[in-house]
C-alpha cells in the first residue's frame, strides 16, 4: 500500500497518459478512467485500497454530475421538447426497465435485481452522444432533436432510480414501508425545493452577484449544491438528489450559464475519480473466465434497445431513417447507468459475478459507440430504400420553389439571421430561396408566403435542388462552423465559382472558414466592435466619409485591425476567447537579450506578428524586419498563448 501523496501522483500520471490516448483514439475518457480504475484497482496492482472513504470522496463526482444534470431541466426546455422527453423518452425508459425486470424474473432472479438492470439498460451516454451529434452538426435533426429529447428524459429518470434504489434491499412489508417512505421524502424534498426555493435562490444569488467577488459566487455555489446533498443525505435519501434540486432551482434564474461554466472543474475532477472506482471494481479475471456472458449481455441488450427505439420512434410518428439513426445513437451504455450500478453494489442488490458481467458488457458498448455512430449512414442506406422515396419527395418541393428563379440567393438557415437577410433581399427585388430545417418554423414562414422550404443545407442533393447551378450566392447565416464547413465543401463540389458568405460568432473560426473556401466571414463580436467604432467616430466629428473608408478598409484587411485582444481577469472564464489570438506588450528592460538587435534577427514572424513597437511614447505600427530594438522599448505581439510565450522569452532570455 502505497502513502498519500506517492498515490495520489501515481494516479494522476496513470489518469494523464490513459486520458490521452483514449483523446487521440477519439474515445470518451470515462473510459480512459475506467480503464485506470481497473489496473490500479484490488483486483490488479492493488495500488488504490477499495473502501468506504475512497468511494465516500468519489461519490462527490456523482453529485455534480446530477448538479449539472439538474441545470439542463429548465421548465421551457422541457416544454418545448415535450414530445420527445414525456412522449418517447418515457416510452423507452418504462418498456426497457418493464422488459429487463419480466427477463430477470423469468430467469429466476428477484424484481429488485430486473428492476435495476433494467434502468442501467435504457441509459446511454449523454457525453458520448451529445459531443458526436454537436461534432457532426446534427443536433437541429429530426432524429438529433429526438436523440437530446430521450437523453434528457434518461437524466431525469435516473433521479428516480437513485432514490428507489437503496430502498429494493427491504422484503415483504418493509420494502413496501422503504419504497412509500423514500418516495414521500423525495416528493416533499421536490416541492419545498422547487416552489418554496426559486424566490428565495434568485434573491440569494443577486445578491452575491452584487458583491462582484468570482472567488464569493464561486464559494456561494459550493455552499447551495454541497449543502442542499448533504440535507437530502439527512433525510435518508441520497446526496446526488440534493444535488439535483440545487441545479434545478438554478437552472430558473439568470445565474445558470456563469454556474454551468464555474462548477466544471470541480464535476470533470472529482467525476474522473468516481469513474476510477468504478472501474475498480471490475475484476478482469472474472470477465475472462465469463466472457461468453459478456459478450452475450453487449449484443443482446444493445439489440434489442435498439430494435425498441426504433419501433417506439416510428410509433411517435418518426420515419424509418430518422428511427434507425435515433436507435443506433442510444443503443450503448451510458455514464449513469455505471452511477447505478456502483448504488446497487453499496446496497447489495448486485453482487459477484454478475456485476463484473454487466459492468464490462457495460463498458465495451461505451468503448464500440463512437465507431457504431461514425457508420450510422451507411447502415441506415443499406435499410432504408424507401426513405430515399420519402427524401426524393422533399428535393422535389425544393427544386419546384427553385426552378424559376434564376440568379438567386441560397440562404442556409431561416432563423433571425435568415430572415432580415431575406427581408433586406426582397427590398432589393433579389430572388431567394431559404433552406431550414425546423418544421415548425418552416411551416409558419411558408403559410405567411416566405420563400422558404424544409431541407438540410449540408447535402448535396438539397443544394442542387435549391439551383445551386444557376445560383448567385450561398449566405450561411447560422454560427454552427462544423455545419458551415460541410455546406462550404458541398458547394465546392458542385460551383467552386459561386461567392459563400459565413456567419460566425467571433474570429476563433475565420481563418479555418476562409481557408475552407468561404468567400466572406462575418464575425459577429467583430462587425458589432466595428459599428460602435463608427458611432463613436461619427459623434467626435470625424466625417462621415472617413468613417466609411475606414470601415471598408478594415473589413477589406480581414479584421486585421480588431484581430487580438489584452486579455484581462474578466476574461478568465470565457472559454471561447482561449481558441483566439491575443495581444501582449513586452518592455525591453536594459538586460533583455533583444536589446540592439533586429526584429528580423529574432525571427519572431514564424511563430507571432509583431503588431507594434512603442518607443518613447511613440507608436510605430507593423515595423519593418530590420528595425533595432532599444531598451525601453515595448513590444506589441499578436498571436496564439503559447506562441506569445515563447516570443517573450526570446525578446527576453534567448
Amino acid at each position: 500500500m502505497l502513502h498519500a501523496l506517492p498515490l495520489i501522483l501515481v494516479l494522476l500520471a496513470a489518469a494523464v497518459v490513459v486520458v490521452v490516448l483514449c483523446r487521440l483514439a477519439r474515445l470518451p475518457p470515462v473510459l480512459g478512467y475506467l480503464i485506470v480504475g481497473a489496473a490500479v484497482g484490488p483486483h490488479a496492482l492493488g495500488w488504490v485500497p477499495d473502501d468506504q472513504a475512497t468511494r465516500y470522496v468519489a461519490e462527490f463526482g456523482l453529485v455534480f454530475l446530477l448538479f449539472s444534470v439538474g441545470l439542463e431541466f429548465s421548465l421551457a426546455k422541457l416544454n418545448a421538447m415535450r414530445r420527445a422527453v414525456f412522449g418517447l423518452g418515457l416510452a423507452q425508459v418504462a418498456v426497457t426497465a418493464a422488459a429487463a425486470t419480466l427477463t430477470v424474473q423469468i430467469a429466476g432472479f428477484g424484481w429488485q435485481l430486473g428492476l435495476v438492470l433494467g434502468g442501467a439498460l435504457a441509459m446511454s451516454s449523454t457525453a458520448i452522444v451529445s459531443k458526436m451529434l454537436a461534432e457532426r452538426g446534427e443536433l437541429a435533426t429530426p432524429h438529433g432533436r429526438d436523440v437530446m429529447g430521450i437523453l434528457l428524459f434518461q437524466d431525469l429518470a435516473v433521479v428516480a432510480f437513485l432514490i428507489v434504489i437503496p430502498s429494493l434491499n427491504a422484503r415483504g412489508e418493509a420494502l413496501a414501508i422503504a419504497l412509500g417512505l423514500a418516495a414521500l421524502k423525495a416528493f416533499l424534498a421536490l416541492g419545498v425545493v422547487l416552489y418554496a426555493g426559486r424566490r428565495p435562490m434568485r434573491w440569494w444569488f443577486s445578491v452575491v452577484a452584487r458583491q462582484r467577488s468570482h472567488e464569493l459566487f464561486m464559494l456561494n455555489l459550493l455552499l447551495v449544491s454541497l449543502g442542499l446533498a448533504a440535507l437530502t443525505e439527512a433525510a435518508g435519501l441520497s446526496l446526488a438528489l440534493g444535488a439535483f434540486l440545487a441545479g434545478m432551482l438554478i437552472a430558473e434564474t439568470e445565474f445558470r450559464y456563469q454556474v454551468e461554466e464555474d462548477i466544471a472543474p470541480f464535476r470533470d475532477v472529482l467525476l474522473g475519480l468516481f469513474f476510477v472506482t468504478v472501474g475498480m471494481s471490475l475484476d478482469l479475471r472474472v470477465v475472462a473466465e465469463n466472457i461468453g456472458w459478456v459478450v452475450a449481455l453487449l449484443v443482446v441488450p444493445v439489440a434489442a434497445k435498439l430494435a425498441l427505439i426504433v419501433l417506439l420512434s416510428r410509433a411517435f410518428g418518426s420515419s424509418l431513417a430518422t428511427a434507425l439513426r435515433t436507435g443506433l445513437y442510444l443503443a450503448q451504455a451510458g455514464e449513469l447507468a455505471l452511477a447505478m450500478l456502483a448504488l446497487a453494489v453499496q446496497s447489495r442488490i448486485l453482487d459477484g459475478p454478475i456485476q463484473q458481467v454487466v459492468l464490462a458488457a457495460m463498458v465495451l458498448s461505451m468503448l464500440a459507440a463512437p465507431v457504431v455512430i461514425q457508420y450510422i449512414e451507411p447502415v441506415v442506406r443499406r435499410f432504408t430504400a424507401n426513405d430515399w422515396l420519402a427524401r426524393a419527395a422533399q428535393v422535389t418541393a425544393i427544386a419546384s420553389q427553385a426552378m424559376a428563379r434564376q440568379e438567386h440567393v441560397i440562404v442556409c438557415g431561416y432563423g433571425r439571421s435568415g430572415q432580415n437577410l431575406a427581408r433586406l433581399l426582397d427590398v432589393e427585388n433579389i430572388p431567394f430561396v431559404a433552406l431550414d430545417n425546423d418544421p415548425d418554423r418552416v411551416r409558419e414562414a411558408s403559410g405567411a408566403g416566405a420563400s422558404v422550404v424544409y431541407g438540410d443545407a449540408g447535402r448535396r442533393e438539397t443544394l442542387a435542388a435549391a439551383g445551386l447551378a444557376k445560383a448567385r450566392a450561398v449566405v450561411i447565416t447560422f454560427a454552427d462552423v462544423p455545419l458551415a464547413l460541410k455546406i462550404i465543401h458541398q458547394v465546392h463540389r458542385l460551383r467552386p465559382d459561386v461567392p459563400v458568405v459565413v456567419r460566425t460568432l467571433d474570429d476563433a473560426e475565420l481563418d479555418r472558414l476562409l481557408k475552407a473556401g468561404a468567400t466572406e466571414v462575418v464575425p459577429e463580436v467583430l462587425e458589432g466592435s466595428l459599428m460602435l467604432a463608427a458611432h463613436s467616430l461619427l459623434l467626435l466629428g470625424v466625417p462621415l466619409n472617413r468613417v466609411l473608408a475606414r470601415i471598408r478598409a478594415i473589413r477589406e484587411e480581414r479584421y486585421s485591425l480588431f484581430r487580438g485582444f489584452f486579455r484581462g481577469a474578466t476574461d478568465a472564464n470565457d472559454d471561447a476567447d482561449t481558441l483566439q489570438p491575443r495581444l501582449k506588450s513586452v518592455l525591453l528592460t536594459e538586460r533583455a537579450a533583444a536589446v540592439g538587435r533586429t526584429l528580423g534577427e529574432l525571427e519572431l514572424d514564424r511563430i507571432v506578428e509583431v503588431n507594434a513597437v512603442r518607443r518613447l511614447g511613440v507608436r510605430s505600427t507593423r515595423p519593418s524586419p530590420d528595425w533595432t530594438m532599444e531598451a525601453g522599448d515595448v513590444i506589441v505581439l499578436l498571436g496564439r498563448p503559447e506562441n506569445l510565450a515563447i516570443a517573450e522569452a526570446r525578446l527576453l532570455n534567448d
